[in-house]
């Protein structure tokens, strides 16, 4: 396996932000082992630091942003691609704006300052994620999925129902060099009409003809493709620095079809739900896996929930990690009391009852924390419900959840179940708690 990689020297660059129009100056420093990517924020009281990681996304439209409390780093896709391209695990990224600089659309010159900063090895090994099972996300009639694999692959559709966007694919296998060539040049676009749209909302106030491929109605307004593809390869960009948030690089092959950022961070939300449960199985050590110490059989489970026959879903807690994860087990039998009507003579396990086996698990998860000790939690909303496989009696549900966002009383998780090591059911389940 390879080592982790920084930056040998202090490098620095000065833009303007594609939506705030702000001017930022820029500064890259080296960083120490397992440090991760590291904004700074210098123009700030205290100069604030953010990583570059899942817990801290928030939602802003058209383009990947990070923040704590008020603090908040904007279009970081181009820059977070480019650390991937040259395999860059830490580094430290002094800011004295909220958003990084535009340039000319590309990660291009953000990998060509890296280069010049120069890179060397660090002692450390680097941090893998390869899945040993598909993971996928759908929406509409966009879907983003990774399946397993030895090298970086990236394969993207992309179809926009315009006649300068036609349907186009590119695939690559992902190293250093291909990144350069072929990927880091592509350059953000937008329609004609979308750009105008965008002035409305106060966005793009740093966009113009030199960092943006603005696309009219049947030509390229004011500039030239750099590829003939370049609009798929630069959907293929955004992808690589989205799922750099994981904070490791991945091996696999990612497969998209009309996807774009929010897809890209629903797919990632799922990844770090299997990368924790990979990398807990794997150290299996009490320090760091509650799943080392006796599981919580259904006496424990009836000390932390209110649920009792016939509405208690849930038969034993096998891992519990506070405030991250949690894996429980339902055992269906024929003598569940929902199988009389559901269906007679054709006994299936309704949707509604998987969803609420996850709940409950979520459940145990937040009630078992003594702080919490004697609430209780209560469903918000549902979002995101697939149901991929019936359940029938004699089944074993998996219930798997991760925390996703947590804050003093509400919080949001994600949930699958399992049978037999194959998704049944997914969802995104939102929480509060209550006296």
């Amino acid at each position: 396996m390879e080592l982790q990689k920084t930056i040998i020297n202090s490098v620095s660059l000065s833009g303007i932000g594609l939506h705030t129009g702000q001017k930022v100056n820029v500064k890259f420093t080296s960083a120490p082992e397992d440090n991760g990517v590291e904004f700074v924020r210098v123009d700030q009281e205290g100069k604030p630091r953010v990583k570059a990681q899942m817990s801290n996304l928030i939602e802003r439209p058209r383009r990947t942003s990070i923040g704590i409390r008020n603090i908040e780093i904007h279009t970081i896709e181009h820059v977070m691609a480019a650390l991937v391209g040259l395999g860059i695990d830490n580094i430290i990224i002094e800011m004295d704006a909220e958003e990084l600089p535009g340039l000319d659309g590309s990660a291009l010159p953000f990998l060509e300052i890296l280069k010049k900063a120069g890179i060397f090895e660090q002692k450390t090994q680097r941090k893998y994620f390869q899945p040993k099972e598909p993971l996928f996300m759908e929406e509409g009639d966009s879907s983003l999925m990774i399946l397993p694999g030895n090298e970086f692959r990236v394969s993207y559709t992309m179809s926009y129902p315009h006649p300068m966007l036609k349907s186009q694919y590119a695939s690559f296998d992902v190293d250093t060099k291909v990144f350069e060539k072929e990927l880091a040049p592509s350059r953000t676009f937008c329609l004609q009409q979308e750009a105008e749209e965008l002035t409305r909302q106060g966005l793009g106030k740093g966009a113009n003809y030199d960092n943006t491929v603005v696309v009219g109605d049947n030509e390229i307004v004011n500039n030239k493709l750099r590829f003939e593809d370049e609009f798929v390869r630069h959907k293929i960009c955004d992808l690589i620095g989205d799922l750099y948030l994981l904070g490791h690089q991945i091996i696999g092959h990612v497969i998209g079809i009309k996807s774009g950022h929010p897809l890209n961070i629903k797919l990632l939300q799922k990844i770090k739900h299997l990368h924790d449960r990979q990398t807990q199985a794997s150290i299996g050590t009490a320090s760091n896996d509650f799943s080392s110490t006796p599981p919580l059989n259904i006496n424990d489970i009836q000390k932390i929930l209110p649920h009792r026959y016939p509405f208690l879903l849930v038969d034993k807690i096998l891992e519990l990690k506070e405030d991250k994860y949690a894996v429980g087990i339902k055992n269906v039998t024929i003598n569940e009391s929902f199988f009389k009507g559901h269906f007679p003579g054709r006994p299936v396990m309704p949707g509604v009852l998987i969803v609420e086996a996850m709940a409950q698990v979520v459940g145990v998860l937040l009630l078992s924390k003594s702080g919490n000790q004697g609430k209780r939690a209560y469903f918000m909303s549902i979002d995101k419900v697939k149901f991929r496989r019936m359940v029938l009696p004699g089944d074993q549900l998996r219930l798997e959840v991760s925390v996703l966002k947590l804050k003093s009383k509400v919080g949001q998780a994600y949930g699958r179940a399992l049978v037999d090591n194959k998704v049944v059911a997914e969802a995104v389940l939102m929480f509060t708690l209550g006296e």
